[in-house]
């Protein structure tokens, strides 16, 4: 396997090993927490309201975390039929329908991967935000009801142009709303100065994040989309704390020493593509490896993106917090969209886009209304459609998609 990755030109990231350890203190503590009865848990959406869950003195537990765990374990399929069985659609999204599953089997990746651990943790509530589809809702619901625990959140607007001051403070009330039902299930009263420490750290490792994806603009990109949907895990489960700030320091610190050493992730980088849209989580590698072969670098994403929040300010908490998560792509306009796609071809030198169709995530595919034409004409920059899915892959051809890969960046040869 060594020989195989030294032949492909895989670089291994040194940070991984420390990315490894936060990301196994996350589920510990979870696991330590659930059994013992404190701290209390909190199930939070992977863009919702996590930093005044841990003012409130919750630890945080990410369900589409634990979505993307079992569709990169490739375990997902197993389990989707288990809910479409309990009266969900298979056109709706996989996380949640692997997830469900996996919970009705009593089944979990974190078993395999950390050891003692044999369960996700209970919450004792459940916080979500629909700013990214209605789905999560459904999702958190379903919790709610079965296990008996309150279920709380924050109904966002969808398609926004531009955040007006409306947009903001009509999220920031529901999220001051959401603290006496925290401080009942908790057993604290909330506290500003905790909320500013939280978003303090969150605003840090958001800044961090975003230095180390733009990294990729160098030529040669020192790092890929592929290992950024990997190491994206710290800002997604551990935002809001130290650990995760120190952990992008240090990836940061890596990245930019490659730079200076001139070390390309991708061996003779030819091409330069963005990935919008989803990972297809079950064929992350073998992408990858096809990229590799390709010397082609997708070198930024979307999806990676997501967790990078500006507008996080801890003098302002609450209204900041509300925009930061309005300001979200997925929430956005169309306009709003290809205006920041824009930006990010310029930003990366990109030579071509790749548009994931996901089934079961319409939200999250931006070509089914034209977006990836009128992209296209607006900014000289060719684009490939292929389809999939994040977790179920029944819905992804292997040989379809290599095949339009394969003769995109022949194409892109061509120019």
């Amino acid at each position: 396997m060594a020989d195989e990755k030294k032949k492909l030109g895989f670089k291994k990231i040194a940070a991984t090993r420390m990315m490894k350890q936060v990301m196994a203190n996350h589920f510990y503590d979870l696991d330590a927490a659930a059994k013992s009865g404190a701290p209390k848990v909190a199930w939070c959406t992977s863009v919702g309201p996590a930093e005044l869950l841990r003012a409130m003195g919750f630890l945080v537990y990410f369900p589409e975390n634990h979505g993307a765990m079992l569709g990169a374990t490739r375990t997902a399929m197993g389990y989707i039929s288990q809910a479409n069985a309990a009266g969900y659609s298979p056109d709706i999204c996989s996380y949640l329908t692997s997830d469900v599953g996996a919970f009705l089997k009593g089944e979990t990746p974190i078993s395999k991967a950390y050891d003692g651990i044999t369960e996700v943790p209970k919450p004792d509530v459940l916080v979500y935000n629909t700013n990214q589809c209605r789905d999560v809702k459904d999702w958190f619901m379903w919790y709610g009801r079965r296990l008996g625990v309150p279920c709380i959140g924050v109904e966002s607007f969808c398609n926004v142009d531009e955040v007006t001051e409306t947009h903001v403070k009509t999220i920031s009330a529901q999220i001051k709303n959401l603290v006496p039902t925290l401080e009942a299930v908790s057993g604290e009263k909330f506290d500003i100065d905790k909320l500013k420490e939280a978003v303090r750290l969150s605003r840090r490792c958001s800044e961090l994040w975003e230095e180390t994806l733009k990294t990729s603009a160098a030529t040669p990109s020192p790092f890929t989309f592929f290992d950024a949907v990997i190491h994206m895990g710290p800002a997604v489960v551990a935002r809001g704390t130290q650990e995760a700030v120190d952990y992008y320091e240090h990836l940061l610190s890596e990245l930019k020493q490659r730079i200076t050493d001139g070390v390309g992730a991708v061996e003779g980088e030819r091409f330069r593509l963005y990935w919008e849209g989803m990972p297809v989580w079950g064929k992350l590698r073998d992408l990858s490896t096809l990229f590799l072969d390709q010397q082609t670098c997708v070198v930024a994403s979307t999806y990676c993106n997501s967790w990078i929040f500006a507008a996080f300010d801890p003098d302002n908490p609450f209204d900041s917090m509300a925009r930061a998560y309005t300001e979200l792509f997925i929430v956005r306009s169309d306009r709003a969209k290809e205006d920041y796609i824009g930006r990010m071809i310029e930003c990366y030198d990109v030579d071509g886009i790749i548009f994931h169709d996901a089934k079961t995530c319409p939200n999250n595919s931006n070509c089914r209304y034209g977006m990836h034409r009128r992209v296209t004409e607006d900014k000289g920059v060719p684009h490939v459609v292929i389809n999939g899915d994040l977790n179920d892959l029944r819905l992804y051809s292997e040989e379809q998609t290599v095949t339009q890969l394969e003769a995109f960046i022949e194409q892109l040869g061509g120019r």
